[in-house]
């Protein structure tokens, strides 16, 4: 599997979808090009995690998960990298960290579901992750009550980036996070995983 850490040029706006991907799926797919959209990013970076520290299974080889998602997620503006394992960093915090010192003049957007929002106060450093980086959160099926009262949700509410100006949320001075509804397809890798879909190399188009 050939490593590289991806480009950007400062001034650029680049969202970091970070996860384990086990396995990649269309509803991936669709978040990030909403992503896109939604928070005016010029470039998407999926970082496909060596492991989750807050799973206690870990998931499938990461060179599996890598070409799974690079097959999936098919467009000139996303790339899909293994940063973590180039970086030596696991955490977010410490992943965003390191990105930040390697891309000087970047401007960096953290994504996440919706379901993360609502228990974002469970990861390592999570008020320096807000403090650092845009935090944009999109919503999921049946998550936006539990990620709206969440615990982040409540501490950093003056912070919060009108949806109408979503698309300046790249710009925005940290720390600034912006909750947005969009059409979602309701699909999970733990459904995949259940049906043996992923096992047997069948992903959901």
């Amino acid at each position: 599997m050939r490593s590289a850490i991806p480009y950007a040029r400062p001034g650029q706006v680049v969202g970091l979808f970070g996860g384990s991907f086990d396995p990649p799926h269309c509803g991936h797919v669709h978040v990030t090009l909403e992503a896109m959209k939604a928070f005016g990013l010029d470039r998407v970076w999926w970082l496909v995690s060596p492991g989750n520290p807050l799973k206690t299974h870990g998931p499938a080889p990461l060179e599996q998960r890598i070409n799974a998602a690079r097959l999936i997620m098919n467009h000139p503006r996303v790339e899909v990298s293994d940063v973590e394992t180039l970086t030596g960093t696991r955490a977010t915090a410490d992943t965003l960290a390191s990105l930040r010192r390697l891309y000087p003049g970047v401007k960096f957007v953290w994504l996440m579901g919706a379901d993360n929002l609502a228990q974002f106060h469970d990861w390592k450093n999570w008020r320096l992750i807000m403090d650092s980086v845009a935090v944009g959160v999109l919503a999921r099926p049946g998550d936006r009550i539990s990620a709206r009262m969440s615990r982040a949700a409540r501490v950093y509410s003056k912070y919060r980036v009108d949806g109408q100006a979503r698309h300046l949320l790249g710009r925005s001075a940290a720390p600034a996070w912006c909750f947005v509804n969009v059409p979602m397809i309701d699909v999970s890798s733990t459904e995949i995983r259940t049906r043996g879909d992923w096992a047997s190399g069948v992903l959901p188009e």
